[in-house]
């Protein structure tokens, strides 16, 4: 074996269930973070997030409290 292949040997019979968790989130998360770029990066869905940019900074939207 090369040095870069036992650098990134994994031996998955001794993995826990913590390591088996974090490889399962961690790939969760890099696929939704996949979804959600193309998703907003698509020219179609441009009209919909625009219509959105100005939303915290809306004060008509806002009920006040008195």
């Amino acid at each position: 074996m090369t040095k870069l292949q036992e650098y990134f040997h994994t031996d998955w019979s001794a993995m826990t269930g913590a390591d088996w968790f974090g490889l399962l989130l961690t790939v969760v998360v890099f696929i939704i973070m996949v979804v959600v770029y193309v998703w907003v990066l698509n020219p179609k869905n441009k009209e919909s997030i625009e219509s959105h940019r100005t939303m915290l900074l809306d004060e008509n939207d806002i009920k006040s409290e008195k």
